[in-house]
């Protein structure tokens, strides 16, 4: 095995130092030197998948976390380099045709938006239910979907260390102006936040806000501490996957200091400040730089909470979910969520049956201690809602889905337990039909008419 498996202790944070940040992507694809251990019918694969689907990936991942022993089943190697399966057979063949008869760039581009369109580039109403307006003009480059928070999505911050190919979020990433949601306008984001005192959170997300600049990103987070209109936006979050992709953001990059200085003054401003980090393996937790960037950011106060989806052909184990758990809650990192892979983008490679998903995670948490039973789901992040599955179980002698809503557009469907007809084949909420001889779930009248009102 690669000694990427072993486990580090902190003798060995001695050995960090500063490295270049060396990226590459769909043009740079073939000069990986690892990729020369593979066929030449894979090297042409993923060419024709990262036609259509983002893909990016620095030197930091090929060299530390995959383990090139174990090609093409590695986890991180899945996480980050295309694969096939990742477009439908017919998909695949179309564009294959396009290289294998040196099509030029135009027509290359042309069925790659094609195919795109056609993946559910932006799921659960992002465009249509989720941009808030002032006097009916959309405010670009926030999404307010629950009361509570808004996410912001700064324009210097979407994009990523590497991508991950399973990201619902890949439209961000593939240069379709018409498809991405950001704003550098700092003003009228601000402007909308007083305007609305009911919001309490701001997650800031993208892409990687990490990729940002320290003082690209203080422009937006610095007003809070001084400005008494913004005081009741108590909570801020940032949404990342730097301390997998990119670690040295919190250790050694240039201003790595002062991103940390931020951070700890927006603590001590009286703001909960909350860094939602991305996992999705154990793996990402291993190395010396890994850990010293999760030392650090503990250090200025801010707490780290995991998220990341179930996925095939990556973590669909419960071992693999229970050692990623034990081992954040020994680095003090507090599990949070375990989604369901969002019906978008390559879903069919990496989407788990509900049922499957539901006996993953109870046998997962069955291994870990209390403070490892924080992590909730399997959540569904649907158009209605964050949709949680919270078991299987038979009742009035039908085999039904125990379902809740964790957060809703509507507060007064949060905590309602509501019943779903049991389907080993259901992979999303709208797959599933009512238990007990229901004609609707109890919300779907009232999301339909909030569907026509955003029109």
């Amino acid at each position: 095995m690669s000694s990427v498996l072993k486990f580090y202790s902190d003798t060995d944070l001695g050995a960090i130092e500063a490295r270049p940040f060396k990226v590459f992507n769909e043009r740079s694809l073939e000069k990986i030197p690892q990729l020369a251990k593979l066929t030449e019918a894979q090297r042409f694969e993923m060419k024709v998948v990262a036609s259509v689907l983002p893909f990016r990936v620095n030197e930091y991942v090929i060299n530390e976390l995959i383990d090139w022993s174990d090609i093409p089943a590695d986890p991180i190697f899945q996480l980050t380099f295309p694969q096939k399966g990742m477009l439908a057979p017919e998909s695949y063949e179309r564009m294959a045709e396009l290289h294998r008869r040196g099509a030029d760039k135009a027509q290359i581009s042309a069925l790659a938006k094609e195919l795109r369109d056609g993946l559910n580039p932006h799921p659960a109403g992002q465009l249509e239910m989720n941009l808030p307006r002032v006097n009916g003009e959309v405010v670009e480059g926030l999404q307010h979907k629950y009361r509570e928070t808004v996410l912001f999505f700064p324009s210097q911050g979407q994009t990523c260390h590497s991508y991950c190919t399973f990201c619902f979020r890949w439209a961000q990433f593939v240069g379709d102006k018409d498809l991405r949601i950001a704003s550098n306008q700092k003003d009228q984001v601000l402007g909308y936040l007083r305007e609305h005192p009911q919001v309490t959170d701001l997650l800031v997300t993208g892409g990687d806000p990490m990729v940002m600049k320290t003082k690209n990103l203080a422009q937006y987070l610095e007003p809070l501490m001084e400005d008494d209109s913004l005081a009741h936006v108590q909570t801020v979050r940032i949404g990342t996957k730097a301390l997998t992709f990119w670690p040295y953001r919190f250790v050694t990059d240039n201003d790595a200091d002062e991103l940390l200085g931020l951070l700890t003054r927006l603590v001590k401003s009286g703001r909960h400040v909350a860094i939602m980090a991305h996992y999705n393996h154990w793996r990402e937790l291993e190395t010396p730089i890994a850990r010293e960037a999760i030392r650090r950011l503990r250090e200025t106060g801010v707490e780290i909470r995991s998220q990341g989806p179930l996925l095939a052909h990556i973590n669909d184990d419960p071992a693999v979910w229970a050692r990623l758990w034990k081992t954040q809650v020994q680095l003090g990192i507090i599990p949070y969520y375990m989604f369901v892979e969002r019906d978008t983008g390559a879903r069919h490679y990496f989407e788990v049956p509900l049922a499957k998903a539901a006996n993953i995670y109870r046998e997962a948490m069955k291994q870990v201690s209390g403070l490892g039973r924080t992590a909730r789901g399997p959540s569904m992040s649907a158009g209605p809602g964050k949709v949680e599955i919270q078991g299987v179980a038979e009742i009035q002698g039908e085999k039904v889905f125990v379902l809740r809503f964790i957060q809703a557009r509507n507060p007064d469907w949060v905590q309602r337990p509501f019943f779903a007809k049991y389907d080993e084949q259901a992979t999303w909420l709208n797959h599933l039909k009512p238990a007990f001889g229901e004609e609707k779930f109890f919300f779907e009248d009232e999301y339909e008419a909030m569907q026509a009102g955003s029109g």
